[in-house]
């Protein structure tokens, strides 16, 4: 890979995949609390691209599926509303309780499905096709709420690990300790050993020892929710370790402290460099796409295809530097209309940049090469 940076690489064109194929339909019960949201004009859609790993696929091509599941009033609802459709937290607070499955479609870097699914829905339930939910699920997130009882919230979960764990062991199951913004630092970390204990005690007393659960500690009011989906999204693109050689060769070649590839759309990093995340730094990155964004919408300029509002990342060789109070440099250049790449580096580093440039441009042809997209 290093060569990479050094040779301009040949860029590849896509393959075209065939059309999205209509799955089975679940059983009549599970029907009832599905919402349906397929596009009437077009109902077989053709995907751009997929990178997701599915250990569960047996029906072919399809979307990786987040399961976002828990009690009712978690917070699942607003995690979505937040993350994946840029609502301002404090317009959570006026949401109604979820009443029946909802599937929203994300479309990025990577296609995927989010299911919100309603608390009082008992999907272990006989009458419903479980299959149907779990067959292609790419990570099931269970939410819990910190400052509620959270006994019953982690008898479902735990009921729910064993089933995954006797048909479906290869899903990764996340753990999200919700609501944990108004908790002391000593009072969230004893929550989180406390549920991680009980849960690791009941999967040892079953025979899972080594079940493939994380716990993260979140609030839709900093970025600690960002930082927690990010880590869920990463474990599904198989081609993880290829990025990170890549952003170590880019970072070491051009004098960069650290690097990251952010989906400008939901500000999920999907790879970074294999130095430790600074989750100040990560913030700051964060919070320039935002700005870079809003900037873009005042100052820039229509071309034809910018049509839909997830575009509004998608200009056309989009590059900014910004330069700290501390002396640090930001560096942003955009991949294509879903990625930016963004880079830390201390100001002398910027003064060549030209082999920047030279290297980034490299590097976003090596990625192209990698995800087998085209160069925007």
């Amino acid at each position: 890979m290093a060569s990479l940076l050094t040779t301009p690489a040949k860029r590849e064109q896509p393959e075209e995949h065939g059309a999205w194929r209509n799955k089975t339909p679940a059983i009549l019960t599970l029907e009832r609390f599905m919402q349906d949201q397929t596009d009437p004009d077009n109902p077989n859609p053709s995907p751009k691209f997929h990178t997701g790993r599915l250990p569960n696929n047996r029906s072919g091509y399809g979307k990786p599926r987040l399961l976002l599941m828990g009690q009712r009033r978690s917070g699942k609802s607003s995690i979505s509303s937040v993350v994946f459709h840029k609502m301002p937290p404090a317009e959570t607070l006026f949401l109604e309780s979820t009443a029946r499955i909802q599937k929203d479609a994300v479309h990025s870097f990577m296609d995927f499905q989010v299911w919100d699914f309603p608390g009082q829905l008992d999907f272990l339930d006989p009458a419903f096709d479980v299959d149907n939910i779990f067959g292609e699920i790419g990570a099931l997130i269970w939410v819990i709420d910190a400052q509620d009882e959270y006994l019953d919230a982690l008898v479902r979960l735990n009921n729910t690990i064993l089933l995954l764990q006797q048909h479906y062991p290869s899903i990764n199951i996340e753990v999200f300790i919700h609501k944990v913004d108004a908790l002391s630092e000593d009072y969230k970390f004893d929550i989180q050993r406390d549920i991680v204990q009980r849960t690791q005690d009941e999967l040892s007393d079953a025979g899972y020892e080594n079940a493939p659960v994380s716990f993260h500690l979140t609030s839709i009011y900093d970025h600690s929710i960002f930082e927690a989906f990010s880590k869920v999204i990463q474990k599904l693109i198989p081609q993880l370790p290829t990025l990170e050689g890549l952003l170590n060769i880019l970072c070491s070649n051009s004098g960069m402290e650290k690097a990251y590839i952010f989906d400008c759309i939901s500000k999920i990093y999907i790879a970074t460099d294999s130095s430790p995340v600074d989750m100040q730094s990560y913030e700051i990155c964060s919070d320039y796409i935002d700005v870079i964004v809003d900037v873009s919408e005042i100052y820039g300029w229509d071309r034809p295809g910018r049509a839909t509002e997830q575009d509004e990342c998608n200009d056309q060789e989009a590059e900014s530097v910004i330069r700290l109070q501390n002396g640090m440099i930001l560096y942003l250049k955009e991949i294509n209309k879903y990625l930016v790449l963004i880079c830390i580096m201390k100001e002398e580093s910027i003064k060549k940049k030209g082999l920047i440039d030279y290297n980034c441009g490299v590097f976003q042809d090596a990625l192209a090469q990698v995800f087998g997209l085209q160069r925007s």
